[in-house]
């Protein structure tokens, strides 16, 4: 366990972008938030300006799909706080970039160790509760997932997984107010 970083992780819709915001606020002056969605249809370009737009009083943005070790590094260098969402889009990324999941797994675990004045909050959608997919690219998707959650909540100080809104404390002490 490493510095007091903090891993969310939770379904579809179930607040734990808007917990990580509210976290991410708190813990810093002037956050960065670090997006790694890609615009690869009409819906999806949608979907990120919308959300582009809702925290641009309230964060920096930077987008980057595929380098998060090197966005998350140069960020933490201008930022005291920084808000990855999320960690499932950029595993997808990489895998459509036909990257290599393991290494890129170690190094974000590395880059993140050894970033210590900067508070770090990870958002990740948990994949793993349904039954097993039925087409082998899906079941590699949630198995690297389950890999990459592991090794983020392992290193972070802070584990919350969220349901309907609702924060449930995995691992570390809540703060006063969720």
């Amino acid at each position: 366990m490493t510095q007091a970083h903090i891993f969310i992780s939770g379904g579809a819709r179930s607040g734990k972008t808007a917990l990580a915001e509210k976290l991410a606020l708190r813990l810093g002056e002037a956050p960065a938030y670090l997006a790694t969605a890609e615009a690869r249809d009409a819906e999806m370009a949608a979907r990120i300006a919308a959300h582009r737009a809702a925290r641009a009083e309230r964060f920096t943005t930077i987008e980057e799909p595929l380098d998060l070790c090197g966005a998350l590094a140069a960020t933490a260098r201008t930022h005291d706080a920084v808000l990855i969402d999320c960690l499932t889009l950029w595993l997808s990324n990489l895998l459509g970039a036909g990257r290599d999941i393991d290494g890129e797994i170690g190094a974000l675990v590395a880059t993140a160790e050894a970033i210590e004045a900067t508070r770090i909050v990870f958002v990740s959608n948990e994949v793993g509760l349904g039954i097993v997919p039925e087409n082998a690219l899906a079941r590699e998707f949630r198995d690297h997932a389950g890999r990459l959650n592991q090794a983020v909540a392992a290193l972070a100080a802070h584990a919350y997984f969220t349901v309907s809104g609702l924060p449930l404390v995995l691992k570390g002490t809540p703060p006063d107010e969720l």
